[in-house]
């Protein structure tokens, strides 16, 4: 009996040991892992330190996109009184722009705080047009992704949709060509790849994760 409570107390030893060992060496395999440099990009503004475009984690549903901006469009649908197809030369010279800064909080536990650079989504729907029956903006993207917002949370809150980040405008990974910047939301309400934004009078639609079981509102506490 003696002789098998000392080989438990042995084997528990060694099993802490080889987990110590694991985390110690996924800490220092993800220090030692490259991380992409982004040349240029501002890391302080107005006196706010901002994260890296380097320290967003890679969570997207089939992995970084990249779209052709020369046959790129981006439509504006559903309950709006024209139907619109710009460019994205159209959108980038076609409206005033703006600046925010805007952390982004991620359900997995990070957040990064960065300096948005885009164009108030409503002057987009303005452009075409809203339907009064109009309750829910759905969101759709180039990888089959979609979400959706309250039409009263993107025309009340200033809401951009963003071509720049920390001053370099949005790579691949980050969401080229525009990306939703949706403030005190979680980070899969932030939908990258934009390709579509539709009008609706569906205030229950449910996008990709939604229909997963992930909270419809998303607001951040």
């Amino acid at each position: 009996m003696e002789k098998l409570e000392r080989y438990k107390r042995a084997l528990l030893s060694v099993v802490i040991v080889l987990l110590i060992a694991f985390v110690i060496i996924g800490v220092y395999a993800q220090q030692l892992s490259p991380r992409m440099l982004y040349p240029g990009e501002v890391r302080e503004y107005e006196g706010q330190d901002l994260s890296s475009i380097s320290d967003f984690r890679e969570n997207s549903i089939k992995g970084p996109q990249y779209i052709n901006v020369s046959t790129y469009r981006l439509k504006i649908t559903g309950l709006v009184n024209k139907t619109i197809e710009y460019t994205y030369d159209d959108v980038v010279n076609g409206f005033q722009k703006y600046q925010k800064v805007v952390t982004l909080h991620c359900v997995e536990g990070w957040s990064v705080n960065i300096l948005w650079e885009g164009f108030l989504l409503k002057d987009l729907l303005n452009e075409a047009g809203i339907d009064p029956k109009a309750v829910a903006v759905i969101f759709y993207a180039y990888d089959g992704y979609s979400t959706s917002h309250p039409l009263d949370y993107i025309l009340n809150n200033d809401i951009l949709i963003a071509y720049k980040m920390n001053d370099l405008v949005l790579p691949p990974e980050r969401g080229f060509p525009f990306q939703l910047v949706a403030e005190s939301k979680y980070g899969y309400k932030w939908i990258k790849w934009i390709t579509e934004i539709e009008l609706s009078d569906n205030a229950d639609y449910k996008g990709f994760w939604e229909s997963r079981g992930y909270p419809n509102d998303a607001s951040v506490p």
